[in-house]
């Protein structure tokens, strides 16, 4: 089901700067037991973009009502939210975009999730580096050409996940999740300064990881890092977290830090 501004309807006007330009952002958040999990995670990264993009106004209580209720049905499932500039002319000029649109789509869990979980998965090196912008770094804004690449290379292996590193060779993150690795007490993610998404997960992890026994790093690191890891998992807002068995040819089999996020995360810890 699609909603547009409220509306249930399957179709966008084909004038939306979303599908002139990818002119927005969107975010995609779990739904369980007919509630999104995070609400308040996933409007505060929604209210960070925008900004960021400068779009206009949004009715943010409203947003948040109209996710909670693409939810209300569902036992488990996903509703991903999407905002852009609205309707405009040809050109890139934004002036006229008086009004936000906003694009509310309820589909499925992904039926592969639990058996990640479960059994853990295995990354490829993706050979498609993301370009370095500060200016987008860190937002999940419309234009994801990149990631639609990566994910038709990792079509082609056997891969459940790649790690994705930027144009300096640096660890970024994953094509559809955030990375993180353990050695000893020490746990690190990339640095998304230059590239990258900031992901719901990933938040809720850093913030768990301060109030724990493990210390946390953001680095700037090639993919050599994993090397010697004990432990590497990747995250994202459905999963939320599953742990990794190989990474480029670099076998793991500690799951102390994935077992800790887990009794975290899954039993509601940081949901608000």
């Amino acid at each position: 089901m699609i909603w547009v501004n409220g509306e249930l309807q399957p179709q966008l006007a084909v004038t939306d700067r979303g599908a002139q330009f990818g002119d927005g952002c969107f975010t995609t958040a779990r739904v369980s037991d007919g509630a999104i999990v995070w609400p308040h995670r996933h409007i505060l990264r929604l209210q960070q973009a925008a900004a960021r993009l400068m779009l206009p106004a949004i009715d943010w209580p409203l947003l948040l009502q109209e996710m909670q209720q693409a939810a209300r049905d569902r036992t488990q499932g996903v509703v991903k939210v999407m905002l852009t500039r609205g309707g405009g002319g040809r050109g890139y000029s934004p002036q006229g975009c008086a009004r936000s649109s906003r694009i509310i789509i309820q589909a499925d869990y992904p039926a592969h999730y639990a058996a990640w979980r479960e059994q853990g998965i295995n990354l490829s090196l993706s050979p498609i580096a993301l370009a370095r912008s500060p200016l987008l770094a860190g937002i999940k804004h419309l234009n994801r050409l990149e990631q639609v690449l990566i994910r038709m290379r990792l079509d082609q292996e056997e891969a459940e996940e790649t790690l994705v590193l930027d144009t300096a060779g640096q660890l970024v993150e994953c094509c559809s999740a955030n990375l993180f690795w353990r050695k000893g007490n020490q746990v690190f993610t990339p640095d998304l300064a230059q590239a990258g998404v900031a992901g719901v997960s990933r938040a809720c992890i850093m913030e768990l990881l301060a109030d724990s026994r493990y210390r946390l790093e953001t680095v700037s690191a090639p993919p050599g890092a994993l090397a010697d890891a004990d432990e590497v998992l990747i995250c994202n807002a459905l999963l939320p977290v599953a742990p990794v068995n190989q990474a480029s040819g670099w076998r793991y089999r500690s799951r102390t830090l994935y077992r800790y996020l887990c009794e975290q995360m899954l039993n509601g810890a940081n949901n608000r």
